[in-house]
């Protein structure tokens, strides 16, 4: 999943990031709301965690203009300002939950969990696709009876395919959701990656499922042999 931060607190916003990319999460960090809203205007983020007292435009105007402008992805905000006014103010603007700091960060990831369960519908926490099975919760994957050891990125990848089987899914629209901005979207890294999760579920001699469509991208499949 990918995921924007707009905190400007120079600690809090950093260890934030790292908290959510430990759960295999792509996340964008920004400190201003004009940065926030851009990103959130050009990006189809899977999650928005705001700040209100961010410098420039607030939270509360950066959740306005997103809203006003038919974004829809799930929006949590995160602030000190915890007061029952401010979270009535908050929810009515059209966000979709409110934490007040200081918070602890479990209860944080929790929430974070929650709105994007929600946000995809999802009736059980695993995902499958023949013989392959990834847990969302756990962050355990397996094919038939055999554990496959997938580095954070590698686990990112896979979930996105699983979560579109079937479908064609562009360089573009996989680095839209699993890389960051600070990714280099020009260099081979999608393709590498690819090859990286392909040669692990295939380790066993199973059938490749990951196909290469030449000028579209990848679509997890069949195997064509």
């Amino acid at each position: 999943m990918r995921l924007l931060v707009a905190e400007d607190h120079p600690v809090l916003g950093p260890n934030l990031k790292k908290g959510l990319e430990s759960h295999h999460h792509a996340v964008d960090l920004v400190t201003t709301g004009e940065d926030a809203l851009a990103l959130g205007l050009a990006v189809p983020y899977d999650l928005i965690v705001l700040d209100v007292m961010l410098p420039g435009l607030d939270g509360f105007e950066v959740c306005r203009r997103l809203r006003n402008q038919k974004r829809r992805m799930p929006l949590l905000f995160l602030t000190a300002l915890g007061q029952v006014e401010h979270r009535i103010t908050g929810l009515d603007l059209g966000t979709d939950d409110y934490l007040a700091k200081p918070f602890v960060f479990r209860e944080f990831e929790a929430r974070v969990r929650a709105l994007l369960r929600r946000a995809y519908e999802e009736k059980t926490t695993v995902l499958r696709f023949l013989d392959i099975t990834l847990d969302t919760k756990m962050h355990v994957v397996t094919r038939g009876t055999r554990a496959i050891a997938l580095s954070s990125k590698e686990y990112a990848l896979l979930e996105f395919l699983m979560t579109h089987p079937r479908q064609v899914l562009s360089r573009t629209m996989i680095a839209d959701h699993v890389w960051d901005v600070d990714a280099d979207h020009l260099s081979n890294v999608i393709d590498v990656y690819i090859g990286y999760v392909r040669t692990k579920l295939c380790a066993c001699g199973e059938p490749n499922v990951i196909q290469t469509l030449r000028g579209s991208g990848y679509q997890l499949k069949e195997s064509e042999e």
